[in-house]
């Protein structure tokens, strides 16, 4: 695991794609602000992910 420290509006970018920024720390919480491409998922573990959307667009009769 790569440990890094950064100050409030200090940032890391990961692979040149995902910027990773501190916004806020308020005790032993910190704030983070990601930017990334739509395809890059960013979750956080203890939320499930989300079901994939399904198309229930009609289908045509043959």
């Amino acid at each position: 695991m790569l440990v890094l420290s950064r100050k409030i509006g200090e940032e890391i970018v990961i692979d040149e794609e995902v910027v990773v920024r501190v916004l806020k720390i308020s005790g032993s919480r910190v704030q983070l602000g990601f930017i990334a491409p739509p395809e890059i998922h960013i979750r956080r573990p203890e939320v499930p992910p989300r079901r994939e959307k399904r198309d229930l667009s009609p289908t045509p009769a043959p």
